[in-house]
């Protein structure tokens, strides 16, 4: 994705529920650096609106019609998209069990939909900065929640290899962190070093290990037996 303008964020809302959109549209409107530039109200609607609006942030629903939210985001910002916008998944626990397939899908991040508006607008720009979302109670309720799934295969484990020579000792007690659901600020407690610390090593994780954001270094995390409790 090109840079993104932190003082003019365009969004594109994408959900099938008309009031739900609505509430979306309310909220983000009424911020000063963030303009609504569509909605969809289906998945193959928020596909080709995002393509031809070129919005920064896509804030996508999971349950739509035609097509899901998972293929959806699949399209916009999978491996094969090119200059894909930042899609913010926005879902609910007690419906939804495919969040995992949607950080695996490209999301940069989801958030509940009973999440305060305050915490929903922060959170556009968090990915707009380009930075994944992952509340660490969020993230932690997701661990819990998919723990099964996310166990490593053996067709991993050479994958676990290449991660470890990858990275150094003390990047890899970070990987490890960041996959337990920890913030920079929690890290740096944990480990006792400063946070801009603790940013610098998430970079050189990112860049060693070719992803995009914090969310894809859990997904790598579980898929391998990184994260706490798969080893």
């Amino acid at each position: 994705m090109s840079y993104v303008d932190p003082r003019h964020i365009r969004v594109l809302v994408c959900d099938d529920q008309a009031l739900v959109r609505t509430g979306y549209v309310t909220i983000f409107s009424s911020q000063p650096d963030m303009e609504v530039v569509g909605e969809a109200e289906n998945g193959h609607e928020a596909v080709q609106t995002a393509r031809r609006l070129r919005p920064d942030v896509v804030v996508m629903d999971i349950r739509m019609p035609l097509l899901d939210g998972i293929q959806a985001t699949r399209q916009l910002a999978g491996p094969d998209a090119e200059d894909p916008p930042k899609v913010l998944v926005v879902t609910t626990f007690n419906v939804d069990a495919y969040v995992y397939d949607a950080l695996k899908a490209g999301a940069s991040g989801f958030l509940l939909k009973d999440t305060p508006p305050a915490q929903l607008v922060a959170g556009i720009r968090t990915v707009a900065r380009g930075e994944a979302l992952l509340a660490p109670a969020v993230t932690r309720h997701l661990i819990g929640h998919f723990a099964g799934h996310l166990r490593p295969t053996d067709s991993a484990r050479p994958a676990r290899e290449e991660v470890v020579k990858a990275l150094t000792p003390r990047e890899l007690e970070v990987l490890r962190q960041i996959a337990g659901g920890l913030s920079n600020a929690e890290i740096a407690a944990e480990l006792f070093i400063t946070p801009e610390t603790v940013k610098t090593y998430v970079s050189r994780i990112l860049a060693k290990l070719g992803l995009r954001d914090r969310v894809q270094a859990v997904v790598l995390a579980y898929r391998v037996g990184l994260a706490s409790g798969t080893d």
